[in-house]
C-alpha cells in the first residue's frame, strides 16, 4: 500500500481558522498603537505651545485678570512651519483660559489640540499644571 504524506482538508481549515482569529485580535491592537503614536506628535506640539505661553507671560509681566485666549501667530510669535508636523498643524492648536498675576507670577492656561483628518480621538488638553488629558 502506498502511503501519502500531507495535510488533510480539515487540518488546513483549522490552521486558517487560527490565523483568522489571531488577525482579528491583532488588527485593532495595532490600529490603536498607530493612533497613539500619531497623538504623541500632538502632545509634543502642545508642550511647545505651553513653553511659549510661559515665556510670553513672564516677559510681558502684565496682569491678565479675566480669562482670555492667545493667538498662536500674533501673540506667541509662531509661524505655520513651527507647528507643522506629519499629522498636526498650527490650526489644530488653540490657547484659552489665560490669566496672569504679575505680583505672584501665577498663571493659568489651557492648550487644546484637536484631531486632524486621519487621527481619531481627541481633543487633547494641556493645562498650566502640566496635566494632559488623553484622547
Amino acid at each position: 500500500m502506498l502511503s501519502r504524506k500531507g495535510f488533510t482538508l480539515i487540518e488546513l481549515m483549522i490552521v486558517i481558522l487560527i490565523v483568522a482569529v489571531l488577525a482579528a485580535v491583532l488588527v485593532p491592537l495595532l490600529t490603536s498603537r498607530i493612533n497613539a503614536a500619531k497623538w504623541s506628535e500632538g502632545k509634543a506640539g502642545a508642550g511647545t505651545v505651553a513653553t511659549a505661553i510661559r515665556a510670553y507671560l513672564t516677559e510681558r509681566n502684565t496682569d491678565i485678570a479675566a480669562a482670555q485666549a492667545l493667538a498662536l501667530d500674533t501673540d506667541l510669535g509662531f509661524v505655520a512651519a513651527d507647528l507643522q508636523g506629519k499629522y498636526f498643524a498650527m490650526a489644530n492648536y488653540a490657547v484659552t483660559n489665560v490669566t496672569y498675576d504679575s505680583a505672584t507670577h501665577a498663571m493659568t492656561y489651557t492648550v487644546t489640540v484637536t484631531a486632524p483628518a486621519g487621527v481619531s480621538g481627541g481633543p487633547l488638553t494641556l493645562d498650566h499644571t502640566g496635566a494632559m488629558s488623553n484622547p
